[in-house]
């Protein structure tokens, strides 16, 4: 295959740190499993070590609850209805990645993920039952069946959240250290993941930079949504896990693959940062989206109209609103039955923006979502980097291709999360002593650039891309980067670095591939091309530079522990 433009590299020769800049370590605790993240991804990953005999270090950025976890409303996906089947939830989530989904991972989802489901049901999540007892399978948009599981109606992140959270809470083998940011990888002289370091706000078991040792560490960070000026991510997902994964030297993979919710509630045209989430299971119930003349604009568009893949609906909303001049349509859920009832966490959230959806339009507006990309792992976890892990959002499996299908991402977190304990369980090798790693004293951006990163991202790399605007926000980013070593260390400056770090690889990754495809969208590149069907893996060298290298669909990332 012949890529259009250099391979190596982004399209300007952008230099990023390889370390943070940081205090060495103050403060060490040890254990044999670190975990990066306390969302079920992480969460569940602790509880599989445990039941392997293995101590665990939970180490999350606020507070356990704090992740993109508990705001996920619409439910998790899962054959257990007679009338479905894995090969039908399978085809489905193909269908939703438009050829880049990778047929073994996809296997593994949907023939596990039932059992995982009943596993996590075991350690005390409860999901919504009708009248005979039976669960109540509802459907989301790609889905062909009714298999979405949900839990007091729309807040079945909550649910999962608690319960995990529980049943972490009783282990004594589990220490939990929270207000942490995770900053970079501590490798053994083999070059082996062997912990982290951190830093503590104050209120967890140590305070400032420290370091958590460990045989094996496990990213499970979540996405990067708050690279964008607006997200329904919580505002810790500044893509700490792919920066902190890149700089190790991890591959990272299908970057330019953000899935932009097409429903989140529509605040005002200065609203910014997390937006609040209108679940696509309100369209699964039957809620329509109508422009601003009141007409319904999905039918025809798509077989499925308004539960057509996101990136369907939420290409569709964006020419509805170029069209049209105007940042928002709307979604007309006043003639769903038990709309109070069944979703109460989203009518009391309009209700609090001063709208009432039982008798008003909703106006609504695609905003960043998820990240279908991340660090690459083969199919039990392991990314490119000996010890480290990936899991959950962090992580690319392959599962989800270019766009990833609804409530697939909860049971992407179940299973993989059991694939890594099983890998955990057939055991550790203890690390080989290194010398301390001399701390970076420079490399740290100023957090004075992070809104103009985040409006560069928004207005060039968002859910409507071309060629001209993406070489337009490479040079933007370009020139943010020589502002780098402006910063003293905090978690500001840290913060703004890996936001920068996972903007200047995902904005090399678009300009790179020159198609549409999934959640891909290029003005100028308006259809999709059978040669890029490929992902673009991409590695950040020791000298700062980015390097873009395509990888066939089928071709496993080069895991070789």
């Amino acid at each position: 295959m012949t890529l259009a433009g250099p391979v190596l590299g982004p399209p300007l020769a952008t230099r990023l740190p390889s370390r943070l800049a940081a205090p060495a370590p103050g403060w060490e605790l040890t254990a044999d499993v670190c975990v990066v993240g306390s969302g079920v991804a992480g969460l569940c990953v602790a509880l599989h070590a445990r039941a392997a005999g293995l101590s665990v270090a939970v180490v999350t950025k606020v507070e356990v609850d704090d992740g993109s976890t508990r705001w996920a409303q619409g439910g998790i996906a899962a054959v257990l209805a007679a009338t479905d089947s894995p090969a039908a939830h399978a085809a489905d989530t193909e269908t939703a990645g438009v050829g880049l989904c990778e047929p073994d991972a996809v296997h593994a989802l949907v023939t596990e993920g039932p059992d995982r489901l009943r596993e996590l049901m075991s350690w005390g999540a409860t999901f919504d039952r009708g009248p005979d007892g039976e669960l109540l399978l509802t459907r989301e948009g790609g889905h062909h069946a009714d298999r979405i599981v949900h839990a007091g109606g729309d807040a079945t992140g909550a649910e999962v959240q608690r319960a995990l959270h529980a049943a972490v809470l009783t282990d004594p083998g589990i220490t939990l250290v929270e207000h942490a940011m995770v900053l970079d990888l501590v490798t053994d002289a083999a070059g082996r993941a062997a912990g982290v370091t951190l830093h503590v706000l104050g209120e967890g078991s140590s305070d400032g930079v420290g370091a958590v040792r460990s045989r094996a560490v496990v990213l499970a960070t979540g996405g990067m949504g708050q690279v964008y000026a607006s997200t329904t991510n919580p505002s810790v997902s500044t893509g700490d896990g792919v920066a902190l994964g890149l700089r190790a030297g991890a591959v990272a993979t299908d970057l330019e693959f953000v899935q932009f919710h097409p429903t989140a509630l529509y605040l005002g045209p200065d609203s910014r940062g997390q937006q609040p989430l209108v679940s696509e299971a309100l369209r699964g119930e039957g809620a329509l989206l109508r422009d601003a003349a009141g007409e319904r604009f999905m039918v025809g568009v798509h077989p499925l109209a308004e539960l057509a893949p996101r990136d369907v609906v939420a290409k569709a909303i964006t020419r509805v609103q170029l069209r049209d001049g105007t940042d928002h349509v709307f979604l007309d859920a006043r003639h769903v039955e038990g709309l109070e009832r069944r979703f109460p966490t989203i009518v009391a959230r309009c209700r609090e923006a001063g709208i009432d959806p039982v008798t008003e339009l909703v106006p609504v507006t695609p905003a960043a979502h998820y990240a279908s990309g991340g660090l690459a792992t083969d199919l039990a976890g392991r990314t490119t980097v000996p010890g480290l892990y990936a899991c959950g959002e962090v992580a690319c499996t392959g599962v989800h291709g270019a766009n990833r299908l609804a409530s697939n991402s909860l049971l992407e977190g179940l299973v993989f999360a059991g694939r890594i304990g099983a890998e955990l369980a057939a055991g550790l090798p203890d690390p080989q002593p290194a010398p301390p790693q001399v701390a970076h004293l420079d490399g740290l951006l100023d957090p004075a650039a992070r809104g103009r990163l985040t409006a560069t991202m928004s207005a060039r790399v968002g859910a409507l891309r071309s060629g001209g605007g993406l070489t337009v926000a490479a040079g933007e980013l370009a020139a943010i980067a020589g502002l780098l070593g402006t910063a003293e260390p905090g978690v500001a400056g840290w913060e703004a670095t890996d936001l920068l770090t996972v903007a200047t690889a995902l904005t090399a990754a678009a300009g790179a591939r020159e198609e549409t495809r999934g959640c891909h969208w290029r003005e100028d590149h308006p259809d999709d091309d059978d040669a890029w069907r490929v992902h673009l893996d991409v590695a950040l060298h020791a000298d700062g530079t980015l390097q873009l290298t395509p990888r066939p669909v089928g071709t496993p990332p080069e895991v070789s522990w």
